[in-house]
């Protein structure tokens, strides 16, 4: 809707857009060999070609193929649906080529301030402004940046209604799963361990535990599942082999709403997480873990960059951990860029031929 009223804006004519919601219950039992129906009652009424605006068009079995020869006839077409049948291998396989796929996150937290109306002027963090994103921060930190989330006093209602459905609808329904006991213990299992580097037998042996058996290979494709429907990402560590790379990982949520439905006492964990969220969405398969001697949360290693997270840094022994094990990593690849992301906590770490800034979470994301 915002590009079209962008097309509007720009001087395009309304008879120009063509827009189908297919979620209108007037149209829920067309099939695929009708959609041709939409372009000739087009023609009726329009001339010229029009620009094509499918919305939730994943309810028809089938479209793939007319969106494929929209595509070959050079019409400019725009199609949107449920993430986990938009982007699955048989529509890649259908449309190769053809398409170009722009993926729509959860709001970050400038997008966030925006829709509660506080604006950042230069210098904002040394006026007011600067206790308005600190007190709007707590509810981005603690239910995450869904644009729904915020109009609802009942938040955490609302994120297990929408969890229910990612879980149900895109995952269970669409995969054919049985044993959906299984599958949300998994899902519980990982938002537990949302720090930590787990592996596929680890996973493997967190239901058996319960007397339940299940086959590795189950449990990768679990996953995979979980990932397609964008719940759940992936990250490796930077000195495994590649090999290993696949079967030892960190998993981490696309949003800290979602996560924290699991957490008791999740300040840590959400903390992590929400760094995970900001580089994933920029580096996606650039982004590992670094783990050799040493652990640090996050290395982009074409960046440059290492990146560790504490919600403090006050204990001696936490400040020590964080801080040597930059300095090794610094030293080991000529890093510059070294960070602690830390929730309120600011300073600089002097080293021998490098600086660590220490920066709290809220100013981080909005740099």
């Amino acid at each position: 809707m915002q590009h079209i009223q962008s097309l509007l804006a720009k001087g395009h004519s309304i008879n120009e857009i063509l827009y189908i919601n297919f979620e209108d219950e007037r149209i829920a039992d067309i099939k695929s060999s009708e959609l041709n129906l939409i372009l000739e009652s087009y023609y009726e009424l329009f001339q010229g070609e029009p620009l094509v605006f499918l919305d939730e068009i994943q309810n028809i079995k089938g479209w793939e193929k007319f969106a494929r020869r929209l595509a070959d006839e050079k019409r400019k077409v725009f199609i949107t649906g449920s993430n986990a049948q938009m982007l699955s291998r048989e529509i890649a396989t259908t449309l190769g080529g053809r398409y170009l796929i722009e993926e729509v996150f959860p709001f970050d937290f400038s997008e966030f301030l925006r829709y509660e109306k506080i604006q950042l002027l230069p210098h904002w963090e040394y006026s007011s402004v600067q206790g308005d994103v600190v007190r709007i921060f707590e509810n981005y930190f603690n239910f995450g940046g869904f644009p729904e989330v915020i109009q609802y006093a009942d938040k955490r209602s609302w994120l297990t209604s929408l969890y229910q459905k990612i879980f149900l609808s895109d995952i269970v329904a669409r995969n054919g799963i049985r044993n959906e006991q299984m599958l949300r213990l998994l899902v519980r299992k990982l938002a537990e361990n949302v720090q930590q580097p787990t592996s596929m037998q680890r996973l493997k042996n967190i239901p058996e535990s319960t007397g339940n058996k299940i086959a590795r290979n189950t449990i990768s494709e679990y996953l995979k599942y979980l990932q397609d429907a964008y719940l759940v990402f992936s990250i490796s560590n930077f000195t495994d082999k590649i090999a290993e790379r696949e079967s030892y990982k960190k998993h981490y949520f696309y949003d800290n709403g979602i996560l924290n439905l699991f957490l008791y006492q999740p300040e840590t964990k959400l903390l992590e997480n929400l760094v995970a969220i900001v580089l994933w969405k920029k580096y996606k398969e650039q982004l590992y873990y670094y783990m050799k001697n040493v652990e640090v949360d996050f290395f982009i290693p074409e960046e440059k960059v290492a990146i560790q997270v504490s919600y403090s840094i006050t204990d001696d022994v936490t400040f020590e951990r964080k801080v040597n094990a930059l300095k090794k990593i610094a030293q080991a690849f000529d890093i510059q860029k070294l960070y602690i992301i830390t929730k309120n906590q600011e300073k600089e770490i002097e080293l021998e031929n490098a600086t660590i800034k220490v920066i709290p979470i809220w100013k981080w994301l909005l740099n």
